[in-house]
């Protein structure tokens, strides 16, 4: 991965190039005491700014190999804490992260995934306050780790975790908001985001482009290579439906199950965030960061049910690299294999989801077993 990273010319090259321009460019506004104003691509929580502050405290490296050597720490994090927790899950992560190639050293993922991995490691481990802390500071980086609480048991740990997650959150946000200006800048970028070429919607409207049914043409747009054309903000506002929709049944799969074992928390907390990755605008391929921590936090329990589901996240991280980097060219220029690629690794991302909520729900919610699953 750092040869890669080095050499950074694999298919459509210059992943780094966000880290030395893009990443560097919001480190010397945040050292100025400001989010960055009027940035279309600003688009993370203010958390996400003590990520990008951070490699300023290791100033005899440049900004890009500091941040490389931090990312490097926070994979060592990982592994040793799912190590610690169950060879299983070590393994997963260790086999599965290079399978993105170089992409990992260069987006903060693997920081937030590591927040988000310890948070749910100590949920496991009956920590309520600690799980639930590390779950608020990741929501306030990047959103998705507030997820991994959905599973957390009924009664007082669910009720502690909440508590610890919502005032960590709160006092972070409270101290960037004292110490910086432009703090909420973020929110309003996010609404104007459409749908990029790696979506499922966007893999349907590209498939539909190639059969010349749809007239529209892709283009760059806040920060990212969107769908524009008819029926493309139809197709936003329609993932945007489906999002709702799985919040929904994660709600009604809350109050239905009873059945519930020690790897519950963990296998929900999996099957939230892949529902919401397989229903974004976005899924951009470092999103695969996300659910192979996850999955090897389910590895680490013997009795989990979503053992084939975290496997599956190993051919899936394989196509997201081939369509990106590798076949990026054939992906923004909608051609047969750009798509075919793009597709398959949706399916794929698709079925996963389905097969976890099916297992998820086979295995809490009591009943009949011809409901199961249902």
């Amino acid at each position: 991965m750092l040869l890669l990273l080095w050499r950074d010319t694999l298919g459509i090259g210059g992943i780094g190039r966000e880290v030395y321009l893009l990443y560097r460019h919001w480190y010397h506004q945040l050292a100025h005491g400001t989010f960055p104003p009027d940035d279309v691509t600003w688009q993370y929580p203010p958390g996400a700014g003590l990520v990008f502050l951070a490699p300023g405290q290791l100033p005899e490296l440049t900004y890009y190999q500091a941040f490389v050597v931090l990312t490097l720490v926070a994979d060592a994090v990982v592994t040793f804490a799912l190590a610690r927790a169950g060879s299983s899950g070590a393994w997963l992560w260790v086999a599965g992260l290079p399978l993105l190639l170089h992409l990992p050293l260069a987006r903060y993922d693997v920081q937030v995934t590591a927040v988000a991995v310890l948070g749910l490691l100590a949920l496991r481990g009956g920590h309520a306050r600690l799980g639930g802390t590390l779950a608020g500071l990741g929501a306030m980086i990047k959103v998705w780790p507030l997820l991994t609480l959905i599973g957390t048991p009924r009664g007082h740990l669910t009720r502690r975790a909440w508590t610890a997650a919502l005032v960590a959150a709160g006092v972070l946000l409270a101290v960037l908001t004292l110490a910086f200006s432009h703090t909420l800048d973020f929110a309003r970028q996010q609404g104007s985001r459409g749908v990029q070429i790696e979506s499922v919607g966007g893999t349907a409207l590209s498939l539909a482009k190639l059969a010349g049914w749809w007239p529209g043409e892709v283009r760059y747009r806040y920060g990212a290579f969107e769908l524009t054309g008819p029926y493309a903000s139809s197709a936003a506002h329609f993932a945007l439906l489906l999002t709702g929709l799985a919040f929904c049944w994660l709600l009604l799969w809350r109050v239905r199950s009873w059945q519930w074992s020690a790897a519950t928390p963990v296998d929900a907390a999996f099957t939230a965030v892949l529902l919401f990755t397989v229903t974004s605008r976005v899924i951009s391929p470092q999103y695969m960061v996300w659910l192979l921590g996850l999955g090897a936090v389910c590895l680490t329990c013997r009795d989990t049910g979503q053992r084939a589901v975290a496997l599956l996240m190993l051919p899936a991280a394989a196509l997201s690299a081939l369509a990106y980097p590798i076949l990026y060219d054939d992906v923004i220029n909608v051609t047969p294999l750009g798509c075919a690629v793009v597709a398959l690794r949706n399916g794929l991302l698709v079925a996963a989801a389905l097969l976890s909520c099916r297992r998820l729900w086979a295995e809490t919610v009591p009943g009949p077993p011809s409901l199961k699953g249902l």
